[in-house]
């Protein structure tokens, strides 16, 4: 596992649960809004934390923390990814996946093994959208969209998330985004923050009133939508 990033201790990351957050090196994408891009174009080959050190932790908090959530970078990018898993599930701790749906194989079975609580996946935009927004031209959405009906089977919990930014996301991608997601669970609507280190340029943050409407427009797909952080 290549680990570059250790939150000891956050509220926020795993709804429902007091967690710590582990942030894994290097992904398949380059989303011009990603707000970790340190993590992403060329990360450290050296792992930051050992295992040894995500377990000292662990035992240091039994009791005090439900779960561990890991993020990246995009997590199932590492090899070793399903036994590093398997040994936290193993400590008693829950589990939380962020990924960006283009590995299902490796979903599901993560989920069919038991080994995952709660999956957020990332999908970045309507099926027209993604090339832009991944950075990556000509871009095919058939793996994020097998990953999309893993998780609306609804074998574990899980959320869909998407962030938007003026430059890439229009109300008329929302409205193709929103008959793409029926079916699903849940759907959040997160803004773009420019946090001075992105992998692109020339975004912007949309108004409350622009992401309430793009909340609105998904609705009508997916009832329970909410714009995250308002």
């Amino acid at each position: 596992m290549n680990i570059q990033g250790l939150q000891k201790l956050t509220l926020l990351d795993f709804p429902g649960k007091m967690a710590c957050t582990v942030f894994t090196g290097g992904c398949n994408l380059r989303c011009p809004f990603c707000h970790n891009s340190p993590l992403v174009i060329n990360p450290p080959a050296e792992s930051a934390y050992s295992f040894e050190d995500i377990e000292s932790l662990l035992k240091k908090r039994k009791g005090i923390l439900d779960g561990v959530a890991i993020t990246g970078g995009e997590p199932l990018v590492q090899p070793d990814i399903e036994d590093f898993i398997s040994a936290i599930k193993n400590m008693g701790f829950a589990v939380k996946l962020d990924t960006n749906g283009t590995y299902p194989a490796k979903l599901l079975k993560l989920i069919g093994d038991g080994l995952l609580d709660y999956v957020a996946m990332d999908v970045k935009s309507s099926p027209a959208g993604y090339p832009q927004c991944v950075g990556i031209k000509d871009y095919r959405t058939d793996k994020i969209n097998e990953s999309m009906e893993i998780l609306k089977a609804d074998k574990v919990d899980y959320e869909f998330r998407t962030t938007v930014a003026k430059g890439l996301h229009t109300a008329e991608d929302m409205e193709e985004l929103g008959k793409w997601l029926k079916g699903a669970k849940r759907h959040f609507i997160q803004a773009f923050k420019d946090s001075g280190d992105l992998i692109g340029f020339g975004l912007a943050e949309f108004s409350k009133a622009e992401l309430i409407e793009m909340r609105d427009i998904i609705r009508k797909y997916v009832p329970e939508c909410e714009v995250r952080g308002l």
